[in-house]
């Protein structure tokens, strides 16, 4: 699409809009969402603690990878985002079991869709065992999956990291993402633990033993372990699957965003570093990102926006005909999500009517 004179046209790299090129704009998306919002907090005294936080930040250069086999950007002032939370079982990670050949996988993903103003987030969740078309993809030892159709979605991670989980979702959606954000388990407890737990009401108890989780009814304030237990969680609220977890995660962040504007950090400058610090060890993101004062520009662009400006979805989809254990997307539904981002519209009602995903009340359980 050519730029004309209102500046619609392809969005500039590393999600900058062309109008502006001086504006930049995470179980366990959530992390990812309180990391840059951490960062935020304390964006304009961190100083002289730049180059420790810098150091701290692990990257990945997306668009090197990736190349020019990807989908326009649209120059329309909106911006698509990534983000991953990973459930490696290595290292510290290794208390809640070990992986299958002991590689990492995306536990959780989310396309946060930013809209040209930045006052408002679609936030739009993929079940991980969703069954999609996984491009090629190059892997670790330098060797290419040839990828193909009914590939799990979380297995494109596990693949060829975080490319290829870009990559996968470039394909099926037909957006590109301007930014990729990744935590994983270790990362999120810490930042939840520097924040001094996260207040939440549940409306009935959650016990689930795979967890760790043991929740009583009413308000319960949630330290690291907690947390993460409560958005790991699918025996404990809902259908036992990870629809029902994904829509506890979604609450979760509701709940989570109505408060962490209100901790104080300001006035706490030790906490206010500790959390930049343990933020920045926790994150990966795409080289565009991968320093501390990019990071802050793209908290900013999240400041102004609170539960009531966000529309969270899962994927249209619905139970694999040739697996139960598996979900397919809804091929029209799942059109006028993508079409809906790409016109940086709300997303239409109809979309998510006949999804398996959007129907349990797990969600209303954490408020």
């Amino acid at each position: 699409m050519s730029q004309d004179s209102r500046g619609r046209g392809r969005k500039a790299v590393a999600g900058r809009r062309r109008r502006k090129p001086a504006t930049r704009r995470r179980a366990v998306v959530i992390a990812a969402w309180t990391a840059a919002g951490v960062v935020l907090l304390g964006g304009g005294g961190l100083g002289y603690f730049y180059f420790k936080l810098n150091g701290n930040l692990k990257t990945v250069d997306i668009d090197a990878a990736l190349g020019t086999d990807r989908p326009q950007n649209v120059d329309n002032g909106s911006m698509d985002i990534l983000v991953l939370g990973s459930d490696s079982r290595g290292g510290a990670n290794s208390e809640y079991g070990q992986d299958d050949g002991g590689s990492a996988r995306s536990d959780t993903a989310m396309i946060v869709h930013l809209n040209e103003g930045h006052t408002k987030a679609g936030v739009i969740s993929i079940p991980r065992d969703t069954l999609v078309t996984r491009p090629a993809c190059k892997m670790p030892d330098g060797k290419t999956d040839a990828g193909g159709t009914r590939r799990m979605f979380n297995e494109s991670y596990t693949v060829g990291g975080a490319a290829c989980a870009v990559a996968t979702v470039e394909k099926m959606s037909g957006i590109r993402m301007d930014h990729y954000l990744e935590v994983d388990f270790t990362g999120f407890k810490k930042i939840i633990d520097n924040l001094g737990g996260v207040e939440v009401t549940t409306t009935k108890p959650i016990k689930d033993p795979y967890s760790h989780l043991d929740l009583p009814a009413g308000t319960n304030k949630l330290g690291g372990e907690q947390a993460l237990g409560l958005v790991r969680t699918r025996h404990g609220v809902g259908d036992g699957g990870d629809l029902g977890r994904i829509q506890l995660q979604q609450a979760f962040i509701k709940a989570l965003i109505k408060q962490v504007n209100g901790i104080g950090v300001f006035d706490h400058p030790k906490r206010l570093l500790d959390l930049a610090d343990t933020a920045t060890k926790a994150l990966t993101t795409d080289k565009a990102l991968g320093d501390v004062k990019s990071l802050v520009g793209f908290a900013q662009g999240l400041q102004g926006i609170g539960p009531q400006n966000m529309q969270m979805i899962t994927l249209p989809v619905t139970e694999d005909t040739r697996d139960p254990n598996r979900v397919v997307p809804l091929t029209a539904e799942s059109k006028m999500v993508w079409d809906a981002l790409l016109a940086d519209r709300d997303i239409p009602a109809e979309a998510t009517a006949n999804s398996a995903g959007d129907k349990g009340t797990a969600g209303s359980v954490v408020q």
